[in-house]
């Protein structure tokens, strides 16, 4: 078959082949077994976690797209219209169910909405908020305003 269509293999490709893609395509692709594997495959959430939002007009709205970060890349983000204690708690509630984990800091802007956010939801944990320290956040935000200026 795959000479018909002009690739010259030689049957040991062909078997890597098998070996390193047959796995993937077993009959029980989307099982338990298949998900558990996934999940164990994915690093684990760094220790210290940047939290941010930025404006965002959707249709002439204006919405907030909050962002939870660390040093892997991005953990979860959702869109919201308000910028309050109720929206940065739920980011909050989201990234650490989601993972299981707990960061050993947060380090976020001056919105007081994270702090009363964290008070609620870990007490325990190490809540570093300044203007500088957060650029890790602000910068994962780049992308998105790249393809926004180009729209």
């Amino acid at each position: 078959m795959l000479l018909q269509r002009g690739i010259d293999a030689y049957c040991e490709t062909v078997r890597r082949w098998v070996i390193k893609f047959g796995p993937a395509f077993a009959p029980n692709l989307f099982g338990p077994a298949f998900a558990r594997n996934l999940r164990q495959r994915q690093n684990r959430p760094g220790d210290v976690w940047h939290l941010d939002e930025v404006a965002v007009r959707i249709s002439g709205r204006k919405y907030r797209l909050w962002r939870a970060v660390d040093q892997h890349g991005v953990l979860d983000e959702i869109l919201q219209p308000k910028r309050n204690k109720w929206t940065a708690k739920r980011l909050l509630r989201r990234v650490i169910k989601c993972d299981g984990f707990i960061p050993k800091r947060i380090i976020t802007d001056k919105l007081r909405s994270y702090d009363a956010a964290k008070r609620e939801i870990a007490t325990g944990l190490d809540h570093w908020s300044h203007k500088g320290l957060n650029n890790r956040a602000k910068n994962s935000h780049l992308p998105f305003r790249k393809r926004e200026r180009t729209m």
